[in-house]
C-alpha cells in the first residue's frame, strides 16, 4: 500500500532475546543484513501485518513474542533512484512504524522455509547496536532513529551518545 507521497507503508521488526540480543538476517543468496520488514497491505492494520510479517519472514506467530513497544511515529527513508521499481509510479521508498517484540520462544523455532518466496537464508543474535554497522546506507538513518527511540524499553533511559558518529 503506498500512501500519497509515493511511500509504501511498512512494519519493521526490532526482535530482542532475553539477552537482550537482536535478530538479525541475512538476505537470501546475499551479503547483505537487515533486521526483518515488510509491507502492510490494503485494509490491513499495524499489528495484524506484524504478525503476518513475522511468521513469513521468519517463522514465529504471536504466542512466541510479547510486544513491548513500538515507535511513536512513521520513519521513512527513500529508495536510491537505481533501486526503485519500474512500472510503479510514484513509489520512492518505505514509511514505517517500528516494532520492539521479545522473544519468547527457543532458537529452533526461527525458521525462512514458512513462506513460498523466502527472503533469508541466515540469521544470528547480535548486540543491539550492531545492526547499525551492517545496514545498507541509506537505511542507517531510520534504523538509528528506530533503534535510539525504542533502546529506552531496553537501557533504561540511558542515552548512547558514542553512536553520533554513525547517526547523524
Amino acid at each position: 500500500m503506498l500512501d500519497t507521497e509515493g511511500f509504501r507503508l511498512n512494519v519493521a521488526i526490532i526482535l530482542v532475546n532475553h539477552q537482550d540480543k537482536v535478530l538479525l538476517a541475512k538476505r537470501i543468496k546475499q551479503n547483505a543484513w537487515q533486521l526483518p520488514q515488510g509491507g502492510v497491505n490494503d485494509n490491513e492494520n499495524l499489528l495484524d501485518a506484524l504478525y503476518r510479517e513475522l511468521y513469513e519472514e521468519i517463522g514465529l506467530n504471536d504466542k512466541d513474542v510479547s510486544v513491548i513497544a513500538s515507535t511513536k511515529h512513521w520513519l521513512s527513508y527513500k529508495l536510491p533512484v537505481r533501486m526503485r521499481r519500474k512500472g510503479e509510479p510514484l513509489f520512492v521508498g518505505q514509511k514505517q512504524r517500528w516494532f520492539l517484540l521479545r522473544f519468547n520462544g527457543e532458537d529452533h523455532q526461527i525458521r525462512f522455509d514458512l513462506s513460498s518466496k523466502p527472503e533469508f537464508d541466515a540469521w544470528q543474535w547480535v548486540n543491539y547496536w550492531y545492526p547499525l554497522h551492517m545496514v545498507i546506507d541509506f537505511k542507517r538513518q531510520v534504523y538509528c532513529r528506530a533503534l535510539r527511540e525504542l533502546s529506552t524499553y531496553i537501557y533504561n533511559n540511558r542515552k548512547y551518545n558514542k553512536l553520533d558518529h554513525i547517526c547523524r
